[in-house]
């Protein structure tokens, strides 16, 4: 099989910028979530006044999205900022 000149010019498909950028992303999280399944136990939780008793995952997996959800927002509102110069 021979390669075409879209083939060399694409290169391999890890070199490619959205994978090299995205396969850092999906390792962490597949950690984070393997780490987050593994702690099944129940523990009492002090949120500002109340004492919650809930599974740990769960309040490992609740902090891991708003974790999540700062870093998209943070992200988005740097790349408006670039975008956007200053007059």
């Amino acid at each position: 099989m021979t390669r075409t000149d879209t083939d060399t010019a694409h290169g391999s498909f890890l070199s490619r910028p959205v994978v090299r950028r995205l396969t850092p992303f999906v390792l962490i999280t597949a950690v984070a979530l393997v780490f987050i399944f593994e702690n099944r136990t129940s523990v009492e939780i002090c949120l500002l006044v109340p004492m919650v008793t809930m599974p740990l995952w769960g309040a490992l997996l609740i902090a891991w999205a708003l974790g999540l959800l700062a870093c998209v927002f943070t992200v988005r509102r740097r790349s408006n900022r670039l975008s956007h110069p200053r007059s």
